[in-house]
């Protein structure tokens, strides 16, 4: 799964300079994902030593929930705004572009922390069960 977190870490960093460029210099709230994708990184390769693999994957799964919260809801706060303003269809401009964009790409991340929780969760079990010693009935 770190593989996984350092990729979504570079796909926003991508995204936020990407879009710093697109929309000139003076928009720094444009890196925004890349203040994610940059820590999402460095939780990766944390997570690359066993020792503390737990501790970063579960940090990089929260770091991906409000990277997902936040900006969707920035997204529907800004539809709504701009419907009601225009009377019709809203001006979904570059802002909301990558808000969207970036809630996309976390949650397709969280996701794919989840199911690797999961599956974790499942394995340490099986294994628990088979080095358990069985007791013969008394």
């Amino acid at each position: 799964m770190a593989p996984i977190a350092i990729l979504f870490g570079v796909l926003l960093t991508l995204l936020g300079g990407g879009f710093f460029v697109y929309t000139g210099m003076d928009k720094v709230t444009s890196l925004i994902p890349a203040f994610f994708g940059v820590p999402l990184i460095v939780l990766g390769v944390v997570a690359r030593n066993e020792k503390y693999r737990m501790h970063a994957m579960h940090g990089a799964a929260l770091l991906s929930l409000v990277g997902f919260g936040i900006p969707a809801f920035m997204v529907i706060k800004g539809l709504i705004r701009g419907m009601e303003a225009t009377q019709g269809a809203p001006d979904f401009g570059p802002a909301q572009q990558e808000q969207a964009a970036m809630a996309v790409l976390c949650l397709i991340f969280l996701a794919l922390c989840v199911k690797s929780f999961i599956d974790a969760r499942i394995a340490r079990k099986q294994k628990e069960a088979q080095t358990q010693p069985s007791v013969p009935p008394v």
